[in-house]
């Protein structure tokens, strides 16, 4: 297992929109590019993308959660 921390500190928002469904869910096998949630720092919104194809196993925090830099923000495994 491995993880995906923050670079930036900033409000975390799993989806792009409030009516939107979440960019990922548990479970979810993604690409390297593939967005996986939303950091807003100072009304600026910056996509957070895998480096990875990758299973996401835990996502840890839901929207509106502030996150700082270096603090995990999901678990991921192989794919």
């Amino acid at each position: 297992m491995s993880t995906v921390d923050a670079q930036l500190p900033g409000v975390f928002y799993r989806r792009p929109s409030p009516d939107a469904d979440p960019f990922i869910e548990p479970g979810s096998v993604v690409r390297p590019g593939q967005t996986l949630g939303i950091i807003e720092v100072m009304k600026t919104f910056n996509e957070i993308k895998a480096d990875r194809a990758c299973r996401v196993s835990k996502v840890l925090l839901d929207d509106g959660d502030e996150v700082d830099v270096g603090q995990t923000m999901f678990e991921v495994d192989e794919p």
